[in-house]
């Protein structure tokens, strides 16, 4: 048996448990959409096992476009889309565990915390806050995401 042919097994072999358990972890995925959400290239929400993953939200009204009110405007209304988000999974604010926030200016940081703080008044959860160069939504300021602790 040549090595090629040898080192081709072993790789077919230990790519096969591999894949048994992707499938077995994926029997315990559930995806959360909105019923009349146009078909997309992510999911807002997905739940594995008691951890709830929410996509990314920055701060978009309904219809489109971005929240008035610069930085706080767009803070409300993505923590209100994340609120909506968690809603859909049976999940709450007092359930994110992680928030991860992009800012496109980290001269926005104090107006984003002043808001933040009214959607985590006690007890917020760990949080990371980074300036990046620019979001995918033209006028984005933010963007959060979050990972909740979602009890079935």
């Amino acid at each position: 048996m040549s090595i090629k042919l040898r080192a081709a097994i072993g790789l077919l072999i230990i790519a096969l448990p591999l894949g048994a358990q992707q499938q077995q972890g994926n029997a315990n995925k559930q995806v959360y959409n909105r019923p009349d959400a146009r078909p997309g290239v992510l999911s807002p929400a997905v739940r594995v096992g008691d951890m709830l993953f929410l996509s990314g939200v920055m701060g978009t009204i309904q219809g489109g476009g971005m929240a008035e009110g610069g930085i706080e405007g767009q803070t409300r209304q993505a923590l209100e889309n994340v609120k909506s988000e968690l809603a859909l999974a049976g999940a709450t604010m007092s359930d994110v565990a992680k928030c991860t926030v992009f800012l496109t200016d980290a001269a926005n940081f104090q107006g984003m915390n002043k808001v933040y703080r009214e959607f985590f008044p006690t007890d917020p959860p760990a949080r990371s806050t980074v300036a990046v160069a620019a979001l995918v939504a033209p006028g984005a300021l933010l963007e959060i995401e979050c990972i909740a602790s979602a009890h079935k």
